[in-house]
């Protein structure tokens, strides 16, 4: 087995990059629109965002249904405004939620880049850490030999 001459300290000072922070660098890559995807991404898929539509359907729901028959501005069997009203917020969540996967996915990619680079940092100086302790290894048994030797002697 070749045995490569392991890298100073200093080399690998050298070598090395700058850390970097993967989550700040994407959030100041993105634009105001693409915070308010991720946001909404963030919040729709929540118990709290899926109590305030389950709370605003009975409310409007049982005013609709329940409340004074003057009052009631959607009654039943119709609800036909609420249907439109729901339809249209799926159809804008949809591609919503889609954008702000597809920018945590984005950021997911530049951790994961970010994770290779320190691994790859740390197998190289890994590396040379163990290539030292061979060499020292080495040098240690060249000393015993020759102490060996002059005890011989």
């Amino acid at each position: 087995m070749e045995m490569h001459q392991p890298k100073s300290l200093h080399d690998l000072k050298t070598l090395r990059k700058p850390v970097r922070n993967a989550n700040i660098e994407s959030r100041q890559n993105l634009s105001p629109l693409k915070k308010l995807a991720v946001f909404i991404t963030n919040h729709v898929g929540t118990m709290g965002f899926f109590f305030i539509i389950f709370l605003w359907t009975a409310v409007w729901l049982g005013w609709n249904s329940l409340g004074p028959k003057e009052s009631r501005f959607d009654p039943y069997p119709a609800f036909v405004l609420w249907l439109f009203i729901s339809n249209m917020i799926q159809i804008f969540l949809m591609p919503l939620i889609m954008i702000g996967q597809n920018l945590q996915s984005d950021h997911a990619e530049v951790r994961a880049e970010a994770d290779f680079e320190v691994n790859t940092k740390a197998e190289l100086e890994i590396e040379t850490i163990l290539m030292h302790l061979e060499n020292q290894n080495k040098i240690i048994m060249q000393i015993l030999e020759k102490l060996e030797k002059r005890e011989e002697k």
